[in-house]
């Protein structure tokens, strides 16, 4: 009796798990305010990692964190519940009420077994959305765009993921859609440009120049675009206008600004490139040097190894180190007259002439 009164109460609780949705009115669901919620807190790590609040691992794996909840979120959203006409829920009321329960009954009678003992189920495996792998999230979320090309919001969320992924010519699709789809701004040209910098193994083509230019013209103080951009002039050999531009980044950031450290860094290896075989003690004492002493010390020290590569021109390396020097240094015409003298160096090793013909492409001297 006990077993019949357990197994009433259960098909009674079942009648109405499916009836309290039928007497709901429709109504969107929550995704929408949870995607609202995880894109505002991605601006406020970055509002924060500008601010200097806190450090870029921190931004880092906050904005990773935040990109699972979202990209779960915005599969979610949009979706709403259908209306329910009150024939069909009169209809499906007395079918869960009255029939579903006499019809198990009668099946249960014939086909089951009432003495046997109870067999503990099995749990189902279920895994929250929002706690999934992230690869599984990406392509769940790719599955939707493909189907729904439009959706610039989509594409927002998804690109920068990709990039952190290290799928970056995915993430140039994705950040072009995003642009195409949403609009301009100086930050979605800036995270184009960097994209297809990252695509290039971290050459900045011309491609990608354009892109900080734009974000540069929208925004005068993106600084995103502004580092780029004086990337771009150190490998065009445009030493001085590298140096300049990232002095006034310098000179624009907060004193607690997170990426200050990594300017300063780049700063000091525009002398550092030059000639990597520099002794430590030179290197201190390089930095204690006025402007004007440090251009005539690294000079120098770029005089001597071509001096050297004169009297030994199998030196593979050493004539990359020159001409590179030479392009850092704005004189053009000596890197073009160097990489000539190290074309003929190698004319009989057409491996290494290949390699240096490459790397010369790499400099813009064409090979």
């Amino acid at each position: 009796m006990a077993l019949w009164f357990v197994l009433g109460v259960m098909t009674l609780a079942a009648a109405f798990a499916v009836l309290w949705p039928l007497g709901r009115a429709s109504g969107r669901r929550t995704a929408g305010s949870e995607a609202a919620i995880y894109r505002d807190q991605l601006a406020e790590v970055d509002r924060d990692l500008a601010n200097g609040m806190i450090g870029a691992t921190e931004a880092e794996a906050a904005r990773i964190e935040v990109s699972r909840r979202l990209l779960a979120a915005s599969r979610l959203e949009g979706a709403e519940p259908q209306s329910v006409s009150p024939i069909l829920r009169r209809s499906v009321a007395i079918i869960a009420i009255v029939a579903l329960p006499l019809a198990s009954a009668a099946l249960y009678l014939h086909y089951g077994s009432p003495g046997m003992a109870d067999v503990a189920a099995a749990p189902a495996p279920s895994v929250p959305l929002a706690n999934a792998p992230l690869e599984q999230l990406v392509a769940q979320v790719e599955q939707h765009l493909e189907k729904n090309p439009r959706d610039g919001r989509g594409w927002e969320v998804l690109a920068p993921v990709l990039f952190k992924l290290g799928r970056y010519d995915d993430a140039v699709r994705a950040f072009r859609n995003a642009l195409t789809y949403n609009g301009e701004t100086a930050a979605r040209h800036a995270n184009l440009g960097e994209a297809l910098g990252a695509a290039a193994n971290g050459v900045i083509t011309a491609e990608a120049k354009a892109e900080f230019e734009r974000a540069k013209a929208l925004d005068p103080s993106e600084v995103k675009a502004r580092y780029f951009l004086g990337l771009a002039a150190e490998q065009d050999g445009r030493r001085d206008e590298a140096e300049t531009a990232w002095r006034a980044l310098l000179n624009d950031a907060p004193p607690d600004a997170p990426w200050r450290a990594g300017v300063e860094r780049a700063l000091a290896s525009l002398s550092a490139k030059l000639a990597p075989d520099i002794p430590d003690d030179d290197v201190v004492a390089a930095r204690s040097m006025n402007d004007e002493q440090r251009a005539t010390f690294i000079r120098g020290m770029v005089d001597r190894l071509a001096t050297r590569l004169k009297q030994n021109g199998g030196d593979f390396d050493g004539w990359v180190r020159l001409i590179r020097a030479y392009l850092v240094l704005g004189d053009r015409d000596k890197a073009i007259a160097a990489a000539g003298d190290a074309r003929n160096a190698f004319v009989g090793d057409p491996e290494r002439l290949q390699a240096l013909n490459d790397q010369l492409k790499q400099f813009g001297l064409g090979g």
